[in-house]
């Protein structure tokens, strides 16, 4: 948040979000949605269900831009209609990119790769770049065959404990 404000707005000094947040009743797993532009606008948690994915569907998206978590999420939802266990492993320009809500992972038998063209940064993401537990490089549409499963991370889909997806279930668009 305070990297986007930084870019955004040129807003230098920082949010302490614990600060924002110790007022906030939180029962159970919860989502934290923060609202802002120069200031918070609005703080939420919400109950927290992490989606069961099955399918992936390979999508071309050119025109997509996602740099910084918006709450305009029209780039996503002018998708094809899809089953609650199904999403889109977006394709840009030939490479990999994410799937509409998460960063995407992939096994190659020896190590951990994310595409180095994400469309948003994550936090998960950074973070096992920075442990070095995955690596960073472009995956186009025809390398996948060379990978043997998935996994889908971002704040509340951790690494250790996201379900694999077989690349068999990763499909072209009809």
């Amino acid at each position: 948040m305070n990297n986007s404000r930084r870019c955004l707005f040129g807003i230098q000094n920082p949010i302490i979000l614990s600060d924002q947040l110790f007022d906030k009743e939180i029962k159970g797993v919860a989502k934290c949605r923060i609202v802002y532009s120069e200031t918070i606008h609005s703080v939420d948690s919400l109950p927290y269900t992490p989606r069961l994915i099955n399918t992936l569907y390979l999508i071309e998206k050119n025109d997509i831009d996602y740099t910084y978590k918006y709450a305009d999420r029209s780039a996503f939802q002018n998708l094809p209609a899809h089953a609650p266990d199904e999403d889109f492993l977006i394709v840009k320009n030939g490479y990999i990119t994410d799937t509409t809500f998460s960063n995407i992972v992939f096994f190659d038998g020896n190590q951990w790769v994310t595409p180095s063209t994400y469309l948003l940064n994550g936090t998960q993401r950074q973070r096992l770049l920075r442990e070095g537990r995955i690596v960073s490089r472009n995956i186009k549409a025809d390398d996948l065959d060379s990978f043997l499963y998935a996994r889908l991370i971002n704040a509340m889909l951790d690494f250790d404990s996201a379900p694999f997806i077989e690349m068999s279930a990763i499909r072209v668009s009809q």
